[in-house]
């Protein structure tokens, strides 16, 4: 017999439940609360779904998450255009943006390099950093990756790759500890790695 009385509510729930973080019960209770709530907002719920998911662009120039195709961080004449800050993903530009320490520019790789699941230095955006460093007058580059393996052998092949351009290249201080993501760190720890950043040093 069927856990759901209507196929409608298991079929919602078995799409939430598709979400990063989301078992059947979180998407049960979602689902539920969406059919108890007005009609109205379940249609701006699912319009503004649709709308994001067709609409939205990547920024041109640093990849970043964008209603135009210049992010509103790249537009901003009043940010330091000489500093990019290497990140993985657009959770880690909002997560350094909280804590209003920084105000350069950035440049999204779209991942890291991680050969145990196929992602090699060509899936992710490293040679469009490339080519920002070749048009654009950069004086530092600040890797700014998860303190992980991976990041870690990001943060190398990229050091190889920009050392070459004379290009100053700075990491973020370890306050942020062994393992963890960016996106998860306290505003105070990650702003202040980011004030104290090291220069980056071969191994």
């Amino acid at each position: 017999m069927n856990e759901y009385s209507s196929k409608l509510l298991e079929n919602t729930v078995n799409e939430l439940s598709r979400l990063p973080g989301i078992g059947k019960k979180t998407a049960l209770r979602l689902a539920l609360h969406i059919l108890k709530d007005d009609e109205l907002y379940a249609e701006k719920l699912g319009d503004a779904i649709v709308k994001m998911r067709r609409e939205i662009k990547f920024c041109k120039r640093c990849n970043n998450i964008s209603d135009n195709d210049l992010c509103e961080i790249c537009t901003n004449h009043k940010r330091d255009e000489n500093t990019i800050c290497v990140v993985e993903d657009t959770r880690d530009v909002m997560a350094i943006e909280n804590t209003a320490q920084f105000n350069g520019l950035y440049h999204v790789l779209g991942g890291i390099i991680n050969p145990m699941e196929g992602i090699g230095p060509n899936d992710i955006a490293i040679r469009h950093l490339i080519e920002r460093i070749n048009t654009e007058e950069i004086k530092e580059i600040i890797l700014a990756l998860p303190a992980t393996v991976e990041g870690d052998t990001t943060n190398y092949y990229i050091f190889k790759l920009v050392k070459e351009f004379g290009i100053k290249v700075t990491t973020i201080a370890r306050g942020v500890a062994i393992g963890d993501e960016l996106e998860y760190t306290d505003e105070i720890t990650l702003g202040r790695s980011i004030l104290n950043r090291l220069p980056f040093e071969e191994q």
